[in-house]
């Protein structure tokens, strides 16, 4: 417990799936929570689960790809909680199943603008908070996929890459700044997003959790709490001397 007392963090996305539960879990271990969720009812739910808990969150309607809108949230939480310490760029999209040949500029547009985009406007308008506290940790959401090949998801693969590029040259840029970033690369996580897609298809969610399952050498896939507690370590005071670093949370999907 106490891991993050005091701090104060944004986590964008936060509404489901992995960001709501690193939301719940920061919030135990004495994080204030800034929830950034474009979802307005989930977003406003998961404050009143920090809340029903003893938490401290306030809810922000972000649409992480719209530059005027996340600058005026970041200035928000500035002025609503005093600073910033953490930055977690969870919100994403997984976009088309499509090959590189298939795609129209729009398809390509809609995942770069908010899984890479949105980072990028996410971290630009946060630094000079954390310039100003001395400090920061920002952890940023690619995937096994951004580093990795497949037989599907073509634009997802070269937006998570690019976040993982990015995650580098930020590292690099921050560093002497104390400002530390680092990227976490999941595997399949069974978040309510991924559930439902996979009930899809044929067998229902039953056989898609057993494909993915085989698919991991640890035999099963994953949740979100998971991704939640790599989050938390990257993002407190145990993590300083770790920066640059990609976490891969993924039953061993990418030793293979």
């Amino acid at each position: 417990m106490n891991r993050l007392e005091g701090k104060v963090a944004i986590i964008t996305g936060a509404g489901a799936g992995m960001g709501k539960e690193t939301s719940l879990l920061f919030a135990k271990e004495g994080c204030k929570v800034a929830v950034f969720e474009i979802n307005d009812s989930d977003g406003i739910e998961t404050v009143n689960e920090v809340t029903r808990m003893g938490g401290i969150a306030k809810f922000w309607h972000v649409d992480v790809a719209n530059e005027e809108n996340v600058k005026r949230a970041i200035d928000e939480v500035k002025q609503t909680f005093g600073k910033l310490d953490i930055l977690i760029n969870n919100a994403g999209i997984v976009g088309v199943d499509k090959k590189i040949h298939e795609l129209t500029n729009d398809e390509w547009d809609q995942v770069f603008n908010v899984d890479v985009k949105g980072i990028f406007y996410c971290t630009k308008y946060s630094i000079p908070y954390m310039l100003e506290n001395g400090k920061g940790s920002i952890v940023n959401l690619s995937s096994i996929y951004g580093t990795l090949g497949s037989h599907e998801l073509t634009p997802y693969h070269a937006a998570k890459g690019a976040v993982y590029a990015m995650t580098k040259q930020d590292a690099i840029s921050y560093a002497k700044n104390n400002i530390r970033v680092n990227s976490i690369h999941p595997g399949t996580i069974m978040t309510p997003l991924v559930k439902e897609l996979g009930s899809r298809m044929e067998g229902g969610l039953d056989a898609y959790n057993k494909l993915m399952s085989e698919k991991h050498p640890i035999g099963h896939a994953g949740e979100p709490i998971d991704v939640a507690y790599g989050c938390l370590y990257l993002a407190s005071d145990e993590a300083k001397f770790v920066t640059g670093a990609s976490l891969y949370i993924d039953g061993g999907y990418s030793a293979m």
